[in-house]
């Protein structure tokens, strides 16, 4: 969803500073945005380099991503860092990438694209079809809740069979959690948002989408004169972080200190102003040290189970944490591997192949693979196939501790099965993010609702990340983009309490 407005600039001569804990996505994005509107602002990232779960490599002619491998421009934010950081002359959209896979009985299936070639697929049985096609007559009423799970909500709609063969898989792909771990309000807002308006998934997408056009909506205001939103994925030449090395390059080193992990905030209440002064300590390695500057905001996108070991104290007094709910984190592994063309019998041409969880029954352990090389074939040697598995999530939590002999086992295990890979890859690699993502389980109102408490009793402070609006590399941009206008607003409307007061 695209961003509101953008609010007014600062008043000209206003010398304003501003914190962003974090340099992944959300903060950078922050950042960033607070740095076109003059703003003077400082970065601490706790890691050795920016980017957070955005992280590239190249090897021996291969091009690889540990984290996110792709992107879309759905949010107008996206959009407009595109345009501000003139980097869509490296935009790298990938081939055929509306040819994805689903295993099923243990081989790979084309999913359909479109409805004619859902009606010839073997996919789903025939009564299935049906059911999808019948949807605005046959979905079933409940009294939604937020603990509604995303597999209980589709089931309504479209019946249990499209929630194992397709629901589960992509839900596996994108978060690493399952349909009934997951919920509907949280991980989908805008399906959920849509029955409750329409009632039917289908009609409503039909009908927003007729709305939409009547209104413009599809077109990004102040970027490109209404230029249209290019659809699918994209990545980058050099990989996804060439977007947030060309963000760090646009802040600056001086704007960035790594190697800076915030340790407490502090802040106080400015005699003749109205806005209260922050102060940060933070821990390098091996000191803890207090900034001798103040700041008169702070963006937090660091994962709230990081702000709950944090200390604040607010006006002198220490402000209590407790509030904060124990987060669940999705680990995932990923292994990228490489082998000789003639050594992979069936090559799919397209995007990647997913993993229903009942794939298990033969012997399929993954998540699913995307078809690096075939998506950018400058990612690999042209005598080469490579190819990135995600292994773990909740499905087989116990995974990403396994051994390397274990993983790479079950890695060639899949890509033999699914594509006939043979003998041993002659490139391999593992990644391992112990956070991967948040797991907007049944409970994760509370999580929002501690946000929001965070937000509004400490003026100042504001958060930003996966933790609030959606997991996606576009949604975290879109989230530190919404943070850094809100900061802009409410630093001008103390300006303004300001003036009124002194007049």
């Amino acid at each position: 969803m695209a961003s509101s407005s953008p609010p007014a600039p600062l008043a000209t001569g206003s010398s304003k500073r501003v914190a962003v804990v974090g340099a992944g996505a959300s903060g950078l994005a922050a950042a960033y945005k607070l740095k076109l509107n003059g703003i003077d602002v400082t970065v601490y990232e706790a890691d050795s380099r920016a980017g957070g779960k955005i992280k590239s490599n190249s090897r021996d002619g291969f091009i690889w991503d540990e984290g996110a491998n792709t992107m879309t421009e759905t949010e107008a934010d996206v959009g407009f860092l595109l345009d501000s950081l003139k980097i869509r002359d490296k935009q790298q959209l990938p081939l055929s990438q509306h040819k994805r896979y689903i295993a099923k009985d243990g081989s790979p299936m084309l999913l359909p694209s479109n409805p004619i070639a859902l009606v010839g697929s073997s996919l789903l049985s025939t009564h299935s079809k049906f059911q999808v096609f019948l949807e605005p007559f046959l979905w079933k009423r409940s009294e939604p809740t937020k603990q509604e799970s995303v597999g209980n909500f589709f089931q309504r709609h479209f019946g249990k069979e499209v929630v194992d063969n397709l629901v589960n898989p992509f839900i596996a792909g994108t978060t690493g959690g399952d349909p009934e771990s997951l919920s509907m309000c949280h991980t989908f807002p805008d399906l959920w948002n849509l029955e409750k308006r329409y009632g039917s998934i289908i009609s409503g997408a039909v009908l927003s989408k007729v709305f939409g056009k009547k209104e413009g909506s599809t077109k990004i205001k102040g970027t490109g004169g209404g230029r249209k939103r290019p659809r699918g994925s994209f990545s980058f030449l050099g990989g996804m972080q060439t977007l947030t090395d060309a963000l760090c390059e646009e802040l600056g080193k001086d704007v960035l200190k790594l190697h800076s992990k915030v340790l407490e905030f502090s802040s106080i209440c400015n005699e003749g102003s109205s806005l209260d002064s922050w102060s940060i300590s933070h821990e390098s390695p091996g000191k803890k040290q207090a900034e001798n500057k103040s700041y008169d905001a702070v963006i937090v996108t660091a994962p709230l189970s990081s702000v709950k070991d944090m200390k604040i104290t607010k006006r002198g007094a220490s402000f209590p944490l407790d509030f904060i709910p124990e987060i669940n984190y999705i680990s995932m592994s990923v292994i990228t591997t490489a082998f000789r063309k003639e050594r992979v019998e069936h090559p799919l041409e397209g995007f990647g192949v997913l993993i229903p969880s009942k794939e298990t029954q033969n012997g399929l352990k993954t998540l699913g693979t995307l078809f690096s090389s075939m998506m950018f074939p400058d990612r690999a040697p042209r005598d080469m196939y490579l190819y990135t598995t995600f292994v773990g999530g909740t499905r087989n939590r116990e995974l990403t501790k396994a051994s390397w002999d274990e993983l790479k086992g079950i890695v060639a295990f899949d890509l033999q099965k699914l594509l006939g890979a043979k003998g041993e890859p002659v490139f391999v690699t593992q990644y391992n993010w112990n956070k991967a993502f948040p797991l907007y389980g049944h409970n994760y109102h509370l999580a929002v609702e501690a946000i929001d408490k965070l937000e509004k009793n400490l003026p100042g402070f504001f958060y930003a990340g996966n933790h609030k609006g959606g997991l996606s590399v576009g949604k975290a941009i879109s989230s530190g983009c919404r943070a850094a206008d809100l900061v802009i607003s409410y630093l001008n409307s103390c300006s303004d309490d300001k003036r009124n007061f002194q007049f």
